[in-house]
């Protein structure tokens, strides 16, 4: 009877204990699921807003035809413009969009700045330099010679930035590399200006890739450009979970095993990599890298992997509808899909702002 009474106790014990774990469990499996569920839904979301870009463009196609030509390749009707120019131009719009998103997730939990965005690191002003060197000097004006002429000034740019922002006392600061890059940017937007008034006619060439757009844009940029995208988002999710770590601040970090120094240069190399490829094909396209972190830390909290992981979906869904919304607001013609972000963008930035969980890192 003893036993079997202590057993009984032991029992309960364990019951009591379980019932006092349980509840601290429940909710963030509970939340995972959520937050799993949520990117199903994206995730699905992302793939019809991919087939509305195949489907939409200045020739009138009827969906059944494109379905058609989906299945059936002749290259020939609307089989070459759904597989010859509007697939490589969603394909361009989806990758383009995860550059930049992810990498205005990754600056953002660098620099512990919610409202920081890719360009804060030079990529914008460096890769507009190379292109209105390039066609001022050399006369490059087709867009796959400007793809490497922006991916090479984005790439030096950047490096620049992070020479400068890690010298002096203290080392590398999230504060002197947003100093830098802003002050570098201006300097070099200041430069560009001033160039085009020098030879307008040649500068004209450039100004739809300066505007943001993804007209005539194929496999033909994206091909080359791919594998820096591929390197970029591995050492963005390496990254992701010190990434954690450092929203706590530096010393907090390094007490909890986070390398910092490392974690920045990985971090840099990959905004790099990414904006800089992205800036590269499209030109300077805004509000994507600065709003879709905004929207997936308001979704999933403060954790930079699930950030990381609904960004990876949401970017290329903005974008993609605004591609979308470009086409069909000015058909036949186009609206450059750069300035359909700013205007699809802004209201919604302000919006999230605005709330508190959105803003806080």
């Amino acid at each position: 009877m003893t036993v079997a009474h202590a057993g009984t106790h032991a029992g309960s014990a364990e019951t009591g204990v379980a019932d006092r774990v349980a509840p601290e469990r429940r909710p963030v499996a509970s939340s995972n699921a959520r937050r799993l569920l949520g990117l199903l839904v994206a995730l699905a979301g992302l793939g019809l807003l991919m087939l509305v870009s195949v489907a939409v463009g200045s020739k009138n196609i009827p969906l059944d035809a494109v379905l058609d030509a989906l299945a059936h390749r002749s290259g020939e009707g609307d089989s070459y413009v759904v597989w010859d120019l509007r697939i490589p131009r969603t394909a361009v719009g989806f990758c383009v969009g995860l550059a930049l998103g992810v990498a205005g997730a990754l600056i953002q939990a660098l620099t512990r700045n919610p409202l920081a965005d890719p360009g804060i690191l030079g990529v914008n002003a460096g890769a507009s330099l190379f292109v209105a060197l390039g066609v001022a000097t050399l006369g490059i004006t087709t867009t796959s010679g400007q793809v490497w002429l922006a991916f090479a000034g984005a790439l030096v740019v950047t490096v620049a930035v992070y020479v400068i922002g890690s010298s002096g006392r203290g080392g590398t600061d999230p504060v002197k590399l947003t100093l830098s890059g802003v002050a570098l940017g201006a300097v070099l937007g200041g430069i560009v200006t001033a160039m085009i008034p020098i030879d307008p006619m040649t500068f004209n060439k450039m100004r739809s890739w300066n505007a943001g757009t993804l007209v005539d844009r194929g496999w033909d940029v994206l091909g080359p450009v791919m594998p820096f995208f591929a390197i970029g988002l591995l050492l963005a999710i390496v990254a992701s979970g010190s990434l954690n770590a450092i929203a706590l601040g530096d010393d907090l970090a390094r007490s909890l095993g986070a390398n910092v120094t490392r974690t920045r240069v990985i971090v840099v190399i990959a905004v790099t990599l990414l904006a800089g490829g992205a800036t590269a094909i499209a030109g300077p396209i805004g509000f994507v890298g600065l709003m879709v972190p905004h929207i997936a830390r308001w979704i999933v909290g403060p954790d930079q992997r699930w950030i990381l992981a609904y960004t990876m979906l949401l970017a290329p869904g903005l974008l993609l509808v605004s591609d979308i919304l470009g086409r069909v607001l000015r058909w036949p013609g186009e609206f450059p899909v750069g300035i359909v972000t700013a205007f699809v963008g802004a209201p919604v930035l302000i919006i999230l702002v605005r709330k508190q969980k959105a803003s806080d890192l």
